[in-house]
């Protein structure tokens, strides 16, 4: 939404998003042909993530080409433009400035056709229940399948023997053995805290001097008492000129992006609405102010305030239906997740992740039985990447255990 009221609508159905871009914006119908353009060409590709690289043979190297010849051709040709970039390209205002606001300014154009796609194909869209309800299947899945997991038991070291791991160390001192050890934790923590930084070489050093992570954000939740019926369910959220810039930990705002769970009743009790905000910030900036706890506190509750303030004027009578809030910074991430620089999802894939993201390895040089996955080891960030890891992860312990690789539903 523009500061004059009008709107760019990102419409998860593909026609529907043409029609509404070239009736808004005729003047740019030449970019939104080559635009929608890709993400119908994405919308007739899988993803081409069933096999691990490292259990891939030529055979397998070939048949992915073939099968997935006009995808890799997509990503030859957009893999090096930003939503930056292309933003750019369009004259109508809104969609110019809101353009690269989708996602992050830096992120590389195929990782916003592939989702928009997806979204499309309705293979993508918004678990009911958050990120809690879907973590909770994954843990009865696991459990159901002879699993243990242990809850409050934070890893300080991964143990090693010549060259192998043997098991792991937890903060209370305790040491608990294993065949192999697969870290899905935060990377820069697994390999240069846990592990010493033994296990590293040029390439895993440039993964951590030369990418770039996802952007730290302070994250905003509020409990509202009111259901927002005149809104539609929106996956991406709704993001709208501000009046005045304002700044949240030493970076400057123009917009303000606000998720708005009106449509998942399961997040709150009836008649009241969760809504949540994620906003750039400088991770050194909350890192420096985080050792001074009066100061930290009360730059937390300016942000709340204002951010209440600004919903007050888009939705007016919000202000005095607060009936919960929460603010969550980088060093909040850090605190609960180890999340190196406060990222919540890894590495964002840009132009120049693709140098790096092709050859990410899971497992490291020098260390037997031991692999890694989630959002440090693919570029993209999210559940979907992180899932894929992980499949990919078991898939190599089977080839080294010589088993076949079975799924069952």
């Amino acid at each position: 939404e523009g500061a004059n009221g009008e709107r760019f609508i990102v419409y998860t159905d593909i026609d529907r998003l043409e029609g509404h871009m070239k009736k808004i914006a005729p003047q740019d119908s030449s970019v939104i042909d080559e635009f929608i353009k890709a993400l119908r060409t994405c919308t007739r590709l899988d993803p081409p993530w069933e096999k691990a690289p490292e259990v891939s043979g030529l055979f397998d190297l070939l048949k992915l080409i073939v099968k997935h010849f006009p995808l890799l051709r997509m990503l030859w040709k957009w893999n090096k433009v930003s939503l930056q970039d292309f933003g750019m390209r369009f004259r109508h205002p809104l969609i110019r400035k809101a353009f690269p606001l989708l996602f992050t300014p830096d992120i590389s154009m195929p990782f916003i056709l592939m989702n928009l796609a997806w979204l499309h194909r309705k293979s993508a869209g918004y678990p009911r229940g958050g990120s809690l309800e879907f973590s909770r299947a994954i843990e009865q899945r696991y459990c159901s399948l002879g699993g243990e997991i242990n809850y409050k038991a934070r890893v300080a070291k991964i143990l090693t023997d010549n060259g192998s791991t043997v098991g792991i160390r937890l903060e209370d001192g305790s040491e608990h053995y294993a065949d192999y050890v697969i870290s899905a934790a935060d990377g820069h923590a697994t390999i240069f805290e846990m592990l010493d930084g033994k296990y590293v070489d040029e390439t895993i050093h440039g993964y951590y001097k030369n990418l770039l992570p996802f952007p730290s954000s302070v994250h905003v939740s509020l409990g509202v008492n009111r259901t927002f019926d005149d809104i539609p369910p929106l996956v991406m959220g709704m993001l709208f000129a501000l009046d005045e810039t304002m700044e949240v930990g030493g970076v400057q705002r123009e917009f303000l992006k606000v998720y708005m769970h009106n449509f998942d009743s399961s997040l709150a009790p009836p008649g009241k609405t969760v809504m949540h905000l994620f906003m750039t910030t400088d991770y050194d900036f909350w890192t420096a102010l985080r050792h001074n706890p009066e100061r930290y506190a009360a730059e937390k509750e300016k942000i709340a305030d204002q951010v209440v303030a600004i919903l007050d004027k888009r939705f007016p009578g919000l202000a005095g239906q607060v009936e919960m809030r929460d603010v969550a910074t980088p060093t909040t991430y850090v605190r609960y997740t180890g999340n190196w620089k406060g990222s919540d999802k890894g590495w964002l894939v840009t132009p120049a992740t693709w140098q790096y993201g092709r050859a990410m390895q899971k497992t490291l040089p020098g260390l037997r039985n031991f692999l890694m996955a989630g959002h440090w080891v693919v570029p993209g960030g999210g559940i979907p990447t992180a899932a894929m890891s992980g499949r990919h992860a078991i898939q190599i312990l089977c080839k080294q255990e010589k088993k076949k690789f079975l799924t069952t539903v």
